[in-house]
Parts: structure tokens; C-alpha cells; sequence
């Protein structure tokens, strides 16, 4: 999987390059590249956003860069991510459908937004992951490049993918790694009983609890 980032400021994806994400690139599983929308600014000054037509507060991002620095990457099967507050809600059945895709392009909208005609002329699917508003599109799309790339073969386990939060529409079960004591605080039992039928029948329970105690949104789905 390719994937091309538009954005103002490529020093904010520094995380990219840790962890998991850090070894599927160096496997060649996940290639990502960072553009600079500046480069493609035919202002002097390489200005890439201005005043908004009818008045407002702040300003808005031109469409000239934005264009020129998508149509330099685009292709045939390109799929065009804008994290939006304005964008559908986030989850993990949109991020396994993204994993699919061999080529995404995430536009980093800043200040605030940018113009129309960006999304008017290339129509990029709009992904809000949360009702609040950020600065910039930077953080927004490293939580969905983070999220999808999860999905893509040989990144992480298939055994992890199937037993995460939201995998079997349930939260994940509590876990416990060693000390089996801490501040007066054990594991329980079961987990140290080494009977994997009783163990897999506590996790569930509890998955289904804990479910219900803090999302019923989703116990009642």
C-alpha cells in the first residue's frame, strides 16, 4: 500500500516513523510519502491560503496548491481521504474498508479549511473522527493511517485483529501481564489456571460487561 500525505507542515508526522508503522515501511508493506502543498503554491511568497470570499473569521486554504499537489500524485485507482469535522464518523469498519485500497492520498486541511472547489472537483471520501474541531488535518489523518494500516496484511497478527476492541462489535476483555500481584491487586484465577476453555469463557464475559458498562451504544446494537 502507498500512501501520499498533502500537508503544510510535514514535520508533524514524525510518529509515522515509530513502532509498528516504522516496521511495515522498512518491510515495504506501507510506503508513505509526505508533500509539501507549499511547493505547489505559484504565489512568491508560496502563500497557500487567503482571505474567504463573503468575510469571516481566519483564513482558507487556495486551491491552486491544493490541486496542482494532488494531480502530481493522483492515479487511476487513487482513493482521496479530507478528514473533516463535516465528515461521516470514523470506525473501524471504515478503516478495514481503507486497508483495501493500493493507493491513498490524505488531504491536510489547516486554518479553516480549505476551498470548495477542492472537494467539488475530486470528491475525496470526508472522515470526521470526532465531534470536536482540531488546527489541522495532520493529527486526524495519522489516526486513520494508524487505524487502516492495522488492517493490511503482515502489519500486525491475525490473531489481534480478531481479538481487539470493536473486531466482534464488543469492547476487548481486561488483560494482565506479569507481576501476578501488584499493590495488593491479583489476576484473577482463571487467567493463571492454564485452562483455555474457562479462560476464553471469562474473557467473553467480561468483554460483554465491559461493553455494556461503557459503550451501551454498542451492547444495544
Amino acid at each position: 500500500m502507498k500512501i501520499d500525505i498533502l500537508t503544510l507542515f510535514p514535520e508533524s508526522f514524525s510518529y509515522l516513523n515509530s513502532s509498528i508503522l516504522k516496521r511495515a515501511q522498512e518491510n515495504n508493506i506501507i510506503e508513505i510519502n509526505l508533500i509539501d502543498i507549499r511547493n505547489f503554491s505559484k504565489d512568491k511568497h508560496k502563500k497557500c491560503d487567503d482571505y474567504p470570499f463573503g468575510g469571516g473569521a481566519g483564513m482558507l486554504m487556495s486551491v491552486q496548491p491544493i490541486y496542482d499537489a494532488l494531480k502530481s500524485v493522483q492515479k487511476e485507482n487513487s482513493k482521496i481521504i479530507f478528514p473533516s469535522p463535516s465528515g461521516e464518523k470514523f470506525n473501524a469498519n471504515i478503516a478495514k474498508n481503507l486497508s483495501t485500497y493500493d493507493h491513498l492520498i490524505f488531504i491536510c486541511g489547516h486554518y479553516e479549511g480549505i476551498d470548495q472547489r477542492v472537494i467539488d472537483i475530486f470528491n475525496p471520501q470526508e472522515i470526521s473522527i470526532g465531534d470536536y474541531v482540531l488546527t489541522g488535518g495532520e493529527l486526524a489523518s495519522m489516526v486513520i493511517i494508524d487505524s487502516l494500516s492495522r488492517f493490511v496484511t503482515g502489519v500486525i497478527s491475525k490473531e489481534s485483529l480478531e481479538e481487539e476492541s470493536f473486531s466482534s462489535g464488543k469492547l476487548e476483555y481486561p488483560q494482565y501481564t506479569r507481576p501476578a500481584q501488584f499493590m495488593g491487586l491479583k489476576v484473577p484465577d482463571v487467567l493463571l489456571s492454564g485452562n483455555h476453555e474457562e479462560i476464553a469463557k471469562w474473557r467473553e464475559k467480561k468483554s460483554i460487561e465491559k461493553t455494556k458498562n461503557i459503550r451501551p451504544d454498542l451492547f444495544n446494537n
